[in-house]
């Protein structure tokens, strides 16, 4: 079944010059990039993205790292969207493990993540758990003319797009 994902390049993955090995690590996949933005990360999307988080204790922590404050203010991250069979799965495969130490060697957090010595995890990128966290993370991220295949169904209001 196709499924799509939001695949985040995190702002330590961006410092750190990773964007190109990610990328090329989810093209060797049969995974297809629909869509692709650099972000800059305000609080309100960071927030907004991570609302499922709120009431644990790395909460404000993790808003800061996503935003960039753990890496001099770098504050970019490059959004993807990829869709295809058991997008989901064959995402979560690539990532490996949220916590970097716990990562099989081959996958990105295991390659490239570190938990620093203050205990945060550098884990490089997102990606979306499921499919339904990836609808609303991509229609969250991405509006319907920013993805080059109608992955959602779409109205026009006054010859604007919108997701339904």
């Amino acid at each position: 079944m196709t499924e799509h994902i939001l695949v985040i390049i995190k702002p330590d993955g961006m410092l750190k010059g990773h964007a190109g090995h990610v990328l090329a690590r989810f093209e060797e996949t049969d995974l297809v990039l629909v869509g692709g933005r650099v972000v800059k990360v305000t609080r309100t999307l960071a927030e907004t993205h991570y609302a499922h988080l709120k009431d644990k204790p790395f909460f404000a922590e993790l808003i800061r790292f996503l935003m960039g404050e753990f890496h001099d203010n770098h504050d970019m991250v490059l959004a993807l969207v990829f869709s295809g069979d058991d997008a989901v799965k064959q995402g979560r495969a690539i990532a490996g493990a949220t916590n970097p130490e716990l990562a099989e060697p081959h996958s990105i957090r295991g390659s490239l993540g570190r938990v620093t010595t203050k205990g945060v995890f550098e884990n490089v990128i997102h990606v979306s758990s499921d499919p339904v966290e990836g609808e609303r993370e991509i229609k969250l991220w991405f509006a319907p003319d920013e993805v080059a295949r109608e992955i959602f169904p779409v109205k026009n209001i006054n010859g604007r797009k919108e997701w339904l």
